[in-house]
């Protein structure tokens, strides 16, 4: 789109995403904030008996804590993310997208937080984790948010709509596509 003008739904979705992604970043940072300040690692704080507890870890991996001796590697990996949310985002048509990619992105930063200004240091600090539901493992407000953008960018890619705006099918032989 160099040089193009935007279209005003381009320009509401791209706003959209980076709203949302703010939202969803200030709502982590607060969240760990209160997390550290409140919750004692020995003691967890019961919400629904064991199966919902409010429980700090400080994690040096990805999810479930995998990668745990790669925290730079880690680190590296969210930065090109931000970054290719940032250039997707820009160039936006679809509102779903901008949901989607506001809610990656808004966790990405989250994360990418505790990576570059928690102990042990920069581009190895370990992201807080407080959230523990059943047996899954203790995650936060990040990772929530970049769960449920990936899963809704995998249902939008799977159902074909694009970023642009536009609907491609299997079954469209002509190469037309229709907007959304």
């Amino acid at each position: 789109m160099h040089g193009a003008v935007k279209s005003p739904v381009g320009r509401r979705a791209t706003r959209a995403l980076f709203v949302l992604a703010f939202l969803i970043y200030v709502a982590d940072l607060v969240t760990k904030v209160l997390a550290v300040r409140f919750i004692d690692p020995a003691d967890p704080v019961s919400i629904v008996g064991d199966t919902v507890t409010l429980t700090l870890v400080r994690n040096p991996g990805a999810a479930f804590s995998m990668a745990t001796g790669m925290t730079w590697l880690l680190t590296i990996v969210a930065i090109g993310v931000v970054i290719g949310v940032i250039k997707i985002g820009r160039t936006l048509q679809s509102r779903w997208w901008a949901l989607g990619l506001g809610l990656v992105l808004g966790g990405a930063l989250g994360n990418l937080t505790d990576r570059l200004f928690r102990s042990p240091g920069p581009l190895q600090g370990h992201v807080v984790d407080f959230v523990s539901v059943g047996w899954w493992p203790v995650f936060n407000v990040a990772d929530s948010a970049i769960v449920c953008g990936a899963i809704l960018l995998v249902a939008l890619t799977v159902f074909g709509i694009e970023p642009n705006g536009s609907r491609s099918t299997k079954s469209d032989t002509t190469g037309k596509e229709s907007r959304q």
